[in-house]
């Protein structure tokens, strides 16, 4: 707050690094919804640092779905506390599920995704693996579409 209301003065307080700007003479009630704002728009900045440190504290390797946890790097899964068992191919698969949910996916694209079988796999093979993962999970979770391939039907928290 300040008595100069020239232009110049104006420009040079706020580069300066003010907020506001106000000059004399000055209503109170402006002053109030002024300081109100500032208040307000600190508050934003408070939550969305906030928000980020909460999403740095998450674990990246960590998804979520249909009360499922599957951890990509200790590969690991487990429901209610439970660790379920998955072979190699059955967690590959899985994995590109989550990472595209709600997508159809090719036979031929989950072939790509099981890569220690390259030579041994077929189309069948990973039909195989979706029944499979079928039984070992909830079997709505995988969804054939004729035709095309299969859509993982879960809702994905990463």
């Amino acid at each position: 707050m300040t008595g100069r209301d020239e232009a110049i003065d104006k420009i040079i307080g706020l580069e300066m690094g003010a907020d506001d700007y106000v000059t004399k003479p000055f209503e109170l009630r402006e002053l109030l919804v002024r300081v109100k704002n500032l208040l307000w728009r600190m508050s934003l900045v408070k939550k969305a640092e906030i928000a980020v440190v909460d999403q740095l504290s998450q674990p990246d390797d960590l998804i979520i779905f249909d009360n499922y946890r599957l951890e990509l790097n200790s590969r690991k899964l487990s429901r209610d506390q439970e660790t379920i068992k998955l072979t190699k191919a059955e967690f590959e698969l899985l994995t590109a599920f989550v990472l595209h949910p709600q997508q159809v996916l090719s036979r031929d694209r989950l072939m790509q995704q099981t890569s220690h079988r390259n030579q041994d796999v077929n189309d069948r093979t990973i039909d195989v693996i979706i029944r499979r993962l079928r039984n070992k999970l909830s079997p709505d979770l995988f969804v054939t579409v004729h035709g095309e391939g299969y859509l993982f039907s879960a809702a994905v928290q990463d």
